[in-house]
């Protein structure tokens, strides 16, 4: 199995660096108190760090707004993952604890104001990719709910047909959630050569050294730009 991105989300953004960290064997069962501190130190600093600030213009943020027009997408109607987690966090309503891998995902997120994804790959069969989304996919959004449809050619996340995000970084879907069953988890950090690579080769290293300190597996990685376009993540 590998992970590519599509020729046509380079063409729209060259720039773009992706982190990919992989892990299997993963027990997301067991409660993580240590986690569950983490977060609730990353949601405290954040409060603090971005407390006044407007988000949507702030220098960390201005790359994925600018990614998102690129892509043909209206950041302020369909956020970054990143930027919506700030904004949720700025105006008071804090960030719930879900279960270990999300929320070890959420804390080193918020660490290195970073969009990053968690993907259960349990039973997938094709790869993941990052391309303009096409006729016959399909997005379930999070607990159910009506079937939607992307528009063809919008930037999504992929694995076959099941569509795992729409708009690149908005929104994830129900098909590759993480629950207390996954043991084969994807994540993607997505960044910017030139811009805010070194954080996302940082969070990598976090990512990496967290699932090995909490969870005892040793989780592969690597990284994908324009150079490098697909990584086995077998």
């Amino acid at each position: 199995m590998k992970f590519t991105v599509a020729p046509e989300i380079f063409a729209a953004l060259p720039g773009l660096y992706i982190g990919v960290v992989v892990a299997d064997g993963v027990d997301n069962a067991t409660a993580r108190p240590a986690i569950e501190a983490q977060l609730h130190t990353a949601i405290t600093a954040a409060a603090a760090r971005w407390q006044g600030v407007k988000i949507r213009e702030a220098p960390a943020i201005a790359p994925y707004r600018a990614a998102f027009q690129a892509l043909g997408i209206n950041p302020n109607k369909y956020p970054c993952s990143i930027e919506a987690l700030l904004s949720r966090i700025g105006k008071g309503k804090g960030l719930p604890a879900i279960n270990p891998l999300v929320d070890l995902n959420n804390a080193i997120s918020l660490e290195h104001t970073l969009p990053m994804g968690t993907h259960d790959l349990g039973g997938a069969d094709d790869d993941i990719t990052l391309r303009p989304a096409r006729a016959g996919d399909i997005f379930l959004p999070f607990d159910g709910g009506t079937t939607e449809t992307p528009d063809v050619g919008e930037a999504v996340y992929a694995v076959g047909q099941q569509i795992r995000t729409r708009r690149w970084t908005w929104r994830q879907s129900e098909h590759g959630k993480i629950t207390a069953a996954t043991r084969r988890v994807f994540f993607p950090i997505d960044g910017f050569a030139g811009s805010n690579d070194e954080q996302v080769r940082r969070a990598v290293a976090a990512l990496v050294a967290a699932l090995r300190t909490h969870f005892d597996v040793a989780a592969r990685h690597g990284i994908v730009d324009r150079e490098h376009p697909h990584l086995a993540i077998d």
